[in-house]
């Protein structure tokens, strides 16, 4: 029920919301929620990461490039790069994030499907 908590919580939210879908010793999976006009504002990221858009459209954005993603597609996170994301549509992610990075280069444990 996190997909829909998310989306309830998001009918009274000014700012995105966010609930983990998955957490373990290796890695984590956020549910994060737009409504059109709202911003993530910026951040890094410590750890490798991918958000894939289940629906809408969010551009993700740092210093030097702008990206606009809409349903199903993904990209992955510069880690320790500041980045932000704003929402120009209603929009639902997953974001996938590993805790250690020797877990993304173990072919059988490649669960978030990066190339390295």
């Amino acid at each position: 029920m996190t997909i829909a908590e998310v989306e309830a919580r998001l009918e009274n939210a000014e700012r995105p919301v966010a609930l983990a879908l998955h957490k373990d010793e290796h890695y984590k999976v956020l549910v994060i929620g737009f409504k059109k006009g709202m911003t993530l504002e910026p951040h890094t990221s410590k750890f490798p990461a991918k958000l894939v858009v289940l629906y809408g459209k969010v551009v993700f954005k740092t210093n030097q490039i702008t990206h606009t993603l809409e349903k199903y597609d993904e990209m992955s996170i510069p880690v320790m790069e500041l980045h932000w994301f704003e929402a120009q549509e209603d929009t639902l992610c997953l974001l996938m994030q590993a805790w250690d990075e020797s877990i993304v280069h173990t072919p059988a444990h490649n669960i978030l499907g990066w190339d390295y």
